[in-house]
């Protein structure tokens, strides 16, 4: 799924490890997942359009991005790159780059036992809406970030992925 459109809302979604093929439908839930953070999250003025992309890579490379950028040498499972400031007038918005790591998130719904769609597509709300100046530094930041997933994945009908399992 290359360049998918929406109103306003152009994502790119580029697959570079074949892995991702266990979930054939990643580019659709990709470009689905942006667009409800979107539409929730962003103060898109009346016209107004954003593009991003989300790479879907694998351990090995988001590894060396997280060391090169982060200063961990370690997979973790998504990394969000802001754009670089645009002059007002640049259009569409350019917001930057999601990039999910498939072998980190099969291992974390496996072991969360989440359905790996799920978890991938709550992975992808989080990293946009990292782009969108969302953190979770200190807990009042958290909670603002945790509440707006909530309420994206509620809408895509995805159950609350901060939801402590129930005591069997």
């Amino acid at each position: 799924m290359d360049g998918a459109r929406s109103p306003g809302i152009e994502v790119d979604v580029l697959i570079e490890a074949d892995g991702w093929a266990v979930l054939p439908e990643a580019g659709t839930l990709a470009e689905r997942a942006v667009r409800a953070a979107l539409l929730e999250a962003a103060e898109m003025e009346p016209g107004e359009a954003f593009e991003m992309s989300v790479t879907l890579t694998d351990d090995a490379r988001i590894r060396i991005l997280n060391r090169d950028w982060r200063g961990k040498d370690k997979p973790t499972n998504v990394l969000s790159f802001p754009a670089a400031d645009v002059p007002d007038d640049v259009t569409p918005v350019p917001l930057g780059d999601v990039i999910v790591a498939l072998e980190t998130v099969e291992a974390e719904a496996k072991d969360e036992d989440k359905r790996l769609a799920d978890h991938f597509v709550h992975l992808v709300v989080h990293g946009t809406l990292h782009l969108l100046g969302f953190d979770h530094e200190d807990e009042d930041e958290a909670e603002e970030m945790e509440d707006t997933e909530r309420r994206i994945l509620q809408g895509l009908g995805i159950s609350d992925p901060y939801a402590m399992p129930a005591d069997i």
